[in-house]
C-alpha cells in the first residue's frame, strides 16, 4: 500500500515561484530515484527534474537555471522548487519514485501520484 501524494500547486503569474512538495508512505524498504513529470492534454508526460538516492540531478533543458529538485531522504520528500515560471509551465505535475518493497519481493517498482495542477498566467 504504497502511495505519493503532492501538494504545493496553484495558480500565479509569470515570473512568479512556487514549491511542490510530495511524500512517499506505506511499507517502503527503499527508494531509489525520484523525479517531477509534466503533462497537458496536448501533449505525452515529460520529464522535469529526477534527483538519485545520493542527490545527482537531472532536468529537462526547459527548466534548467529555473527549476531545483531536492529530497529529504528521512521524510521520503521530494521537492520541487520552481522559480521564474512561464506560461509555457503550465501542466499537472508527477511526482515519481521507484521504490523497493518487501511485499514485492524486493522487486523496484515505478510509482505516480494523483498530480498537482500548476497554472502560469501571462
Amino acid at each position: 500500500q504504497v502511495q505519493l501524494v503532492e501538494s504545493g500547486g496553484g495558480l500565479v503569474q509569470a515570473g512568479g515561484s512556487l514549491r511542490l512538495s510530495c511524500a512517499a508512505s506505506g511499507s517502503i524498504f527503499s527508494i531509489n530515484a525520484m523525479g517531477w513529470y509534466r503533462q497537458t492534454p496536448a501533449k505525452q508526460r515529460e520529464l522535469v527534474a529526477t534527483i538519485t538516492s545520493v542527490g545527482n540531478t537531472n532536468y529537462a533543458d526547459s527548466v534548467k537555471g529555473r527549476f531545483t529538485i531536492t529530497r529529504d531522504n528521512t521524510k521520503n520528500t521530494v521537492y520541487l522548487q520552481m522559480n521564474s515560471l512561464k506560461p509555457e509551465d503550465t501542466a499537472v505535475y508527477y511526482c515519481n519514485a521507484e521504490i523497493v518493497t518487501v511485499v514485492a519481493r524486493y522487486v523496484p517498482y515505478n510509482y505516480w501520484g494523483q498530480g498537482t495542477q500548476v497554472t502560469v498566467s501571462s
